[in-house]
């Protein structure tokens, strides 16, 4: 088994290795003066599983096309195996035709993913799992949730606490949140989106007077959507927010409205590797490494991913 990174999050790379006790692969990327990707894996691969970590977060363009030139590399380099980790898959959001003429982006990225040469994907709280089955090669869905749980467990917050769907769609990941929080109630907030990244938050359905509200998600990229929900929550009667999300997108202007002192706590995961302008006091980032490292070790094995979820 070799593990490679790529450019976009090295230190999440690094800290799966150490789990799994390897040293990373020794790879040359590079741009050139034009911009174009130059990549050449420095020890052999031959006849090996290979594992290649790389978020295609922001430059979305770029790490997607560094990760496509990676595998290119380990397939002409006879890897026996190529597995792409992707710790946050961008695109994974255009899974349909909300509209006419529309491009469904996560299609084509799964296809070109496999086109590229390689032989299983690892994700993590994909978008819509819907989009799963745009891939014609195995996927493993892993979820960063057990992270989550495991630090809010560790914290006294509330006995009262209610978990909150910031909207519709994410009904029944907020239940299956709740569940594993000590079987906590549920709300969700209704809203109705007027345009990409912007949305008008309607009106609650559930009980948060007086209760601890925590707000899951699978991504905050702009903060409108949960930060809007967060303010009707007070509104309502919360005694406190927090918000809980896999992927810390957090394009402008999220941390000016996450900061703003609506939310208790902002609690993240490393799937995206966030710079130190975008970190915040009430911001708590947590690692998903052992996590990703336990399911490169049993895809590796032939061991059920699921069974670590249990």
């Amino acid at each position: 088994m070799k593990i490679f990174s790529g450019t976009a999050n090295r230190p999440l790379s690094q800290e799966i290795a150490a789990y799994l006790g390897v040293d990373l692969g020794k790879i040359l990327i590079k741009r050139f003066a034009d911009g174009e990707i130059y990549v050449q894996l420095q020890e052999s691969v031959r006849g090996c599983d290979v594992f290649l970590v790389q978020p295609t977060c922001s430059p979305v363009n770029e790490n997607l096309m560094e990760l496509f030139i990676m595998i290119d590399a380990c397939r002409r380099a006879s890897a026996r195996s190529i597995t792409v980790v992707i710790p946050y898959f961008g695109y994974a959001r255009a899974d349909r035709k909300a509209q006419g003429r529309e491009a469904i982006t996560a299609k084509l990225a799964a296809n070109l993913l496999t086109e590229a040469g390689s032989d299983r994907v690892i994700v993590c709280d994909i978008h819509s799992t819907q989009a799963l089955g745009y891939f014609d090669i195995p996927v493993d869905h892993i979820y960063g949730q057990p992270v989550i749980l495991d630090y809010l467990a560790s914290k006294t917050i509330s006995e009262d606490l209610v978990v909150v769907s910031p909207d519709v769609g994410g009904v029944v990941r907020a239940r299956a949140f709740a569940k594993k929080l000590f079987d906590a109630p549920l709300a969700i907030v209704d809203k109705r989106r007027q345009g990409h990244n912007m949305s008008e938050v309607m009106h609650l359905i559930g009980d948060v007077k007086g209760k601890v509200a925590i707000m899951v998600d699978d991504m905050i990229d702009t903060a409108g959507t949960i930060t809007s929900a967060a303010t009707l929550l007070k509104q309502e009667g919360a005694e406190a927010v927090y918000a809980c999300c896999t992927h810390a997108v957090f394009s402008p202007p999220a941390i000016e409205r996450l900061s703003g002192g609506i939310f208790e706590e902002v609690i993240v995961t490393n799937s995206i590797l966030l710079p130190e302008d975008k970190c915040f006091p009430q911001l708590t980032v947590l690692s998903m490494a052992n996590l990703v490292a336990e399911t490169i070790w049993h895809v590796h094995r032939d061991g059920s991913v699921s069974s670590i979820f249990q």
